[in-house]
């Protein structure tokens, strides 16, 4: 199996993965409040590059101001953000990792005191204290995220992830429960979807066919269901447009919410569509050497790796060494943290996980 985990990885689009992990984008609030890379943030993507990482990928890094969904968030909806995300991407890609950024915008979950503004949202959300978009606003929500690539392109990443997960904007638009547009982007699924599919031709007609695309879905929670995402990721590998698919299971053993009487799990049912010639990735509660080469056996491309890779910035590394790897054990020290290239800021993000940093 070691020889699997190690084994190069080659896209559609012509990129090679060197082994089988993705690092996952992951919220760290690192970055400036005008959304310009720190130091900081730079230290602790780079050294997962340094760590193992066949593929690192930044935290979500919104398109619009507007979209912001946490502070500290880096940016990538300004010619201001290029200057640190060339840095980035050159200093990824010096390790024989590939850089790609994911495009994000939070929509009705950007909070107030992090926007100073109302939030937007497919569908007017007095929960969420967010206004409607127009459809002028959401032809300009399309050329952001296209812009965005540009940026990022131009930057000098190999490619980007458009975020349609976890109950942020395109999700958003996604989810009959979220959205009730009585346009061309609400109602049918094919209307629901038409936002994300749009950006993704746009993405690919601006930047190329060498240039790496993937896009992330949830196929839970969020209002999202699982028949549902079955298809819009059907659509999407059928396009042709895109380079790899990435699911956020939650956990790859769980049993679908939509179906608790099934005999198969989650990642079992999104393991029946017809992937052609797109690769997959996964997350979900994938933290040992053993779960690796579980999700592998199972007929997955790589892994994207989350919560090991903050308690071990070589998890790759240390997995392809000994496949039978367990990371330590949390709660961790602040200074052991510290040692994994983590920020004071970072750390105390990570106390919102229970248990996860020592008291």
């Amino acid at each position: 199996m070691s020889t699997i985990l190690n084994s190069p990885l080659s896209f559609q689009n012509g990129s090679t993965m060197k082994n089988r992990f993705m690092l996952a984008p992951l919220t760290n609030q690192q970055s400036h409040e005008d959304g310009v890379l720190s130091e900081d943030e730079f230290n602790w993507l780079t050294m997962r590059a340094k760590g193992g990482f066949g593929l690192t990928m930044t935290c979500a890094s919104h398109v619009q101001k507007i979209g912001k969904g946490f502070s500290g968030q880096l940016g990538i909806f300004s010619d201001n953000h290029i200057e640190g995300h060339k840095r980035l991407a050159e200093t990824i890609k010096s390790n024989n990792s590939l850089a790609v950024v994911q495009l994000h915008h939070a929509g009705m979950r950007s909070p107030k005191e992090v926007i100073g503004t109302m939030a937007v949202c497919p569908s007017a959300s007095e929960k969420h204290n967010a206004r409607a978009l127009t459809l002028t606003e959401i032809y300009q929500l399309r050329e952001d995220f296209v812009n965005a690539a540009l940026r990022a392109k131009k930057s000098g990443y190999d490619g980007v992830e458009v975020h349609g997960a976890h109950g942020y904007i395109l999700s958003q638009f996604l989810s009959s429960d979220i959205n009730k547009r009585q346009d061309d982007y609400g109602g049918s699924l094919e209307n629901r979807v038409r936002l994300l599919i749009e950006i993704i031709y746009g993405i690919r007609s601006k930047c190329g066919s060498d240039f790496l695309l993937g896009v992330r879905l949830s196929p839970e929670r969020f209002g999202m269901k699982l028949s549902e995402i079955k298809t819009v990721s059907q659509t999407l590998i059928d396009s042709r447009q895109i380079d790899f698919l990435d699911l956020s299971l939650w956990d790859y053993q769980k049993t679908p919410e939509d179906y608790p009487n099934s005999d198969k799990t989650l990642l079992e049912h999104v393991l029946e569509l017809d992937y052609k010639s797109v690769k997959l990735t996964i997350a979900g509660n994938i933290r040992t050497g053993k779960d690796v080469s579980k999700v592998l056996d199972f007929g997955v491309d790589f892994v994207t790796i989350g919560r090991s890779a903050i308690i071990h910035y070589d998890f790759p590394n240390k997995v392809i060494k000994d496949p039978n790897f367990r990371p330590i054990d949390n709660p961790v020290s602040e200074a052991y943290l510290f040692s994994q290239g983590l920020s004071p800021k970072f750390v105390n993000y990570m106390r919102r996980w229970p248990g996860f940093v020592e008291e």
